[in-house]
């Protein structure tokens, strides 16, 4: 396995990190679940990525299963959470905790920043990052970071609003794989900015559940040596089978720093399927938006915003 360093946390995680949502799915039973988070942590795998909304939950409970009898030492944890109230993010917050069985999350992440107004909400009065300030002086969480899929421009946006609020974030997902760097690209705006500033870089949809797959233009290992070679903390693949779970563990093994001609190469192989984000759906549609499929999740509007609409 590889290690590195997780921004300016102090903290080494694997290069490869087991995302939650797929352990969570009904083709996969809980035994095979458990099965492959033991295997994950054997082969070396310390990152665990999850959610509050996973499979409604499913995937804490699992989880917090997986890591008895002194397993949980052996991860750095993390989940996220929806609400943008104070209220509701202590609510999910506080409901992780206990699916989990755990008294302290390591990095606590504000889930599917999609929208410019987001960062406004989560640092505006009654917020939702008070909740997590709160729960960090309360000692249960470590750290705090954001996820998003949809425009590297509203990840500028949260960064700028966070400063404004002086509050700096530890870790920043987002998706970064082979189609990325042809349209609306993370890899190129945002990764700059979170290595400039020592924030942990967290990479996801590296396949994009199997899409960048379907075009025909990079394999698997392709794909997860592209992402391993940005300046990646880790990089979080969905490990719903024990042939999966090898795959990724061999692309650890089989990884060399990527040459600049090797890498323009594959770029160039994925140019025309990646111009016009065909195969980011995520970028592109609203399939991978759960909060928008779920606005209740996010908490009620701020009581100055009702205020107004009722005057």
């Amino acid at each position: 396995m590889i290690y590195r360093e997780l921004g300016s946390t102090g903290f080494k995680t694997s290069i490869i990190g087991l995302g939650g949502w797929h352990i969570g799915l009904k083709k996969v039973d809980e035994a095979l679940s458990i099965k492959l988070m033991h295997a994950a942590i054997e082969g070396g795998i310390n990152f665990f990525d999850n959610s509050w909304d996973y499979n409604e939950g499913i995937s804490e409970i699992r989880m917090g299963k997986a890591l008895k009898n002194g397993l949980r030492e052996k991860v750095f944890l993390m989940t996220k959470i929806d609400g943008r109230t104070k209220k509701e993010a202590a609510k999910q917050l506080d409901q992780s905790l206990e699916r989990m069985d755990v008294d302290c999350i390591d990095l606590v992440q504000h889930h599917e920043m999609l929208r410019f107004e987001d960062p406004h909400r989560i640092f505006g009065e009654e917020g939702a990052n008070e909740a997590l300030l709160e729960a960090k002086k309360a000692g249960k969480i470590r750290f705090i970071g954001f996820t998003g899929h949809k425009d590297p421009q509203i990840h500028l946006h949260v960064l700028a609003v966070a400063k404004e609020h002086d509050f700096r974030f530890d870790a920043v997902q987002m998706p970064l794989n082979v189609m990325d760097a042809h349209y609306r690209s993370f890899a190129k705006l945002v990764v700059p900015e979170l290595v400039k500033e020592k924030i942990a870089v967290l990479g996801m949809k590296s396949m994009a559940n199997g899409v960048v797959l379907n075009s025909k233009t990079a394999t698997p290992i392709e794909c997860l040596h592209y992402a391993m070679n940005l300046p990646t903390s880790v990089v979080i693949a969905g490990l719903d089978s024990m042939p999966v779970l090898e795959q990724a563990l061999e692309a650890v093994r089989t990884f060399k720093p990527m040459t600049d001609e090797v890498v323009a190469q594959l770029l160039e192989k994925t140019k025309k399927a990646g111009s016009d984000g065909a195969f980011e759906p995520f970028k592109t549609s609203s399939i991978f938006d759960g909060t928008a499929i779920n606005p209740q999740w996010l908490g009620e509007e701020p009581e100055k915003i009702q205020a107004l609409m009722n005057d």
